[in-house]
């Protein structure tokens, strides 16, 4: 009978196994410690400002400014008011 090994999961950011002793869940995936980062500011995370889209991770602010509704109305305060139309967020 040959040997099995037991098969790990693996880190969605960057591909390899995730061990107990490192891992970190979000939206049912785990990743490592290091790779618990979100992926547009590279700010760590935790369990209350992390959020997963895609098996990709994204602080709050960064997941609302890439996926969040846009138009007039949604903006608050002087913030509504920016000419930035959104080229830096590597829209698809």
């Amino acid at each position: 009978m040959p040997f099995v090994p037991v098969e790990t999961p693996k880190c969605p950011a960057c591909g390899k196994s995730v061990y107990a002793a490192e891992e970190r869940v979000a939206g049912g995936y785990k990743f490592h410690k290091t790779c618990f980062k979100c992926s547009m500011c590279n700010k760590a995370l935790d369990s209350t400002n992390c959020t997963e889209h895609e098996k990709t991770l994204f602080c709050k602010n960064c997941h609302g400014r890439k996926y969040g509704p846009k138009g007039y109305g949604f903006g608050g305060g002087a913030g509504c008011l920016s000419t930035d139309t959104g080229a830096h967020l590597n829209r698809e």
